[in-house]
C-alpha cells in the first residue's frame, strides 16, 4: 500500500479522466487524498474508504486572460500549502498532477525534494491551446513562454502521462525524452454511455435526427452544421439537429438557423439531466462532431467520440489527425471540417444507406477495444508500478493498448 496525492484544478469526481485513475488506485490498495476545486454544494472534506477529497474554495468559470491567471494563481498557492503540509504529515510516495496549468507541478516541489515522486498528466497541449483561445500564433511571446514552462514541468516530473500519441509527439518535438512520456487514453464511462444500436428512420417516418452534447462554442463547428441541415432542408423534411448544452455561440446560431429557415429543425435544449441526455442520444440517428481544425484541435480527441461508439450510435465526424489515428474510414463517417456541403454528403450518405449505419457501429466498436477503459486501467497501472519501483525511464510503453 502507497499514499498518492492527485492534485487536479477542476471538480471531482466530474472530471472522468481522473475519476478513472483514482478508482483503479484505489482498488489496487493504495491511499488516495484528491486535492481539486469545490463547486456549489460539494463538501470541503470527503472520506470513502481509501479516498480522501479536499475541495478548494474556488469555482471554475470561463472569461478572460486575467480569469485564468487569478485562477491559476490561487490553486497553485492554496494546493501548494496543502500537499506539503500532508507530505510532511504522511509522506506520499507519488504525487500526481493533472493538467491545465503544466506549471502547477511544481507546486509538489517539496514534496519532491523530501523524496516523493511526480507523475504529471498532460491532458492537452497547452501552448496550442493557449494559442487557439486567444487568437494568437505560436511565435506569440506568452505562447513561447508557455511552450517553455511546459518543457519545464516535464523535467521537473518523474514520469509524464498524456492522452493518445500526437500529443506526446508534439512534446517530444519540444524537446522532452520519449523514454518518459506514457500514453494513457481517455474512453467513455461505459457504466453511464451503454446503448443499443436502432437503426436509423425510414423515409416515411417522423424523423431523422443527428445529436451533438457538450459546450457551445465557435470551436466545435456548429455552424457547419446547422448550414448542412439548411442545404438538406428539401431533400431530407424529416432531418433534425438536436443540440444539448450551452455556451457563447448558442445565440449566433439561433439567428443564423431562423435566418436560413430551419429554426423549426434545429433545436438548442440546453444542459439537461443525464438521464434525459442518455434517452436523446439512444433514440438519435447518429452522433455528430463537428470540430473545426486549429493547431490544437488536430491533437486532441473529443471524450463524446467514445461517448457515442459506446452508445452503438454511427459517428459522423470532421477529419483531425489524432481521430483518424484512432478511427478508420470503416468506422467513422468523415466530412471535411468547416465544410457544410462535405457534412450534408456525409448525413445523406448515413440516411440514404440503410446498412451503413451498421457497418460503422460495427468496425467502431471493434476500433474502440483498445480505447476502453479496462484496457487503458491496466496500461495505466503498469506505468504506475514502474514509478513505483524506480523504472523511470522504460524501454517501451506496455502495449496494452492494441497499439
Amino acid at each position: 500500500m502507497n499514499r498518492i496525492c492527485v492534485i487536479r484544478q477542476y471538480y471531482f469526481p466530474q472530471d472522468q479522466r481522473v475519476r478513472n485513475q483514482v478508482q483503479a488506485l484505489v482498488t489496487e490498495g493504495h491511499e488516495v487524498d484528491v486535492i481539486c476545486m469545490r463547486r456549489p454544494g460539494q463538501p470541503r472534506l470527503e472520506r470513502d474508504g481509501r479516498l480522501t477529497i479536499r475541495r478548494l474554495p474556488l469555482l471554475h468559470r470561463r472569461a478572460g486572460k486575467l480569469r485564468y491567471l487569478f485562477e491559476y494563481a490561487a490553486f497553485f498557492a492554496l494546493a501548494m500549502f496543502w500537499v506539503t503540509a500532508l507530505h510532511l504529515r504522511q509522506r506520499y510516495r507519488i504525487v500526481a498532477v493533472h493538467s491545465l496549468p503544466d506549471a502547477l507541478v511544481f507546486a509538489a516541489i517539496v514534496a519532491k525534494l523530501l523524496g516523493a515522486k511526480i507523475v504529471l498528466d498532460l491532458h492537452e497541449t497547452m501552448p496550442e491551446f493557449f494559442a487557439t483561445k486567444f487568437g494568437v500564433t505560436m511565435r506569440y511571446p506568452a505562447v513561447r513562454a508557455i511552450s517553455w514552462l511546459e518543457q519545464a514541468s516535464i523535467r521537473l516530473a518523474d514520469f509524464t502521462v498524456t492522452c493518445n500519441d500526437q500529443m506526446r509527439q508534439r512534446f517530444v518535438e519540444r524537446g522532452a525524452d520519449p523514454d518518459r512520456i506514457g500514453v494513457v487514453m481517455g474512453s467513455a464511462d461505459e457504466t453511464v454511455f451503454k446503448g443499443e444500436w436502432v437503426h436509423p428512420a425510414q423515409p416515411a417516418l417522423e424523423r431523422f435526427t443527428i445529436i451533438s452534447h457538450g459546450t457551445i462554442e465557435e470551436r466545435y463547428g456548429l455552424d457547419t452544421a446547422v448550414r448542412a441541415v439548411a442545404l438538406l432542408k428539401d431533400e431530407i423534411p424529416e432531418l433534425r439537429l438536436n443540440v444539448h448544452g450551452e455556451g457563447p455561440q448558442e445565440v449566433e446560431l439561433r439567428v443564423l438557423a431562423q435566418r436560413l429557415g430551419v429554426d423549426d429543425r434545429v433545436s438548442f435544449d440546453g444542459y439537461v439531466p443525464l438521464d434525459n441526455l442518455l434517452r436523446a442520444i439512444n433514440e438519435a440517428d447518429a452522433g455528430l462532431i463537428a470540430t473545426k481544425r486549429d493547431e490544437f484541435r488536430d491533437l486532441i480527441h473529443c471524450l463524446k467520440m467514445f461517448e457515442f461508439v459506446s452508445m452503438k450510435k454511427p459517428v459522423i465526424c470532421s477529419r483531425t489527425p489524432a481521430v483518424e489515428a484512432c478511427f478508420d474510414e470503416e468506422s467513422f463517417l468523415y466530412f471535411i471540417a468547416d465544410d457544410e456541403r462535405d457534412l450534408a454528403r456525409a448525413i445523406k450518405r448515413l440516411y440514404v444507406e440503410q446498412d451503413l449505419g451498421d457497418r460503422l457501429v460495427a468496425h467502431a466498436t471493434a476500433a474502440n477495444n483498445a480505447y476502453r477503459w479496462p484496457r487503458q486501467r491496466e496500461v495505466y497501472l503498469s506505468l504506475m508500478r514502474q514509478v513505483f519501483e524506480g523504472q523511470l525511464a522504460p524501454t517501451r510503453t506496455p502495449d496494452l493498448a492494441g497499439r
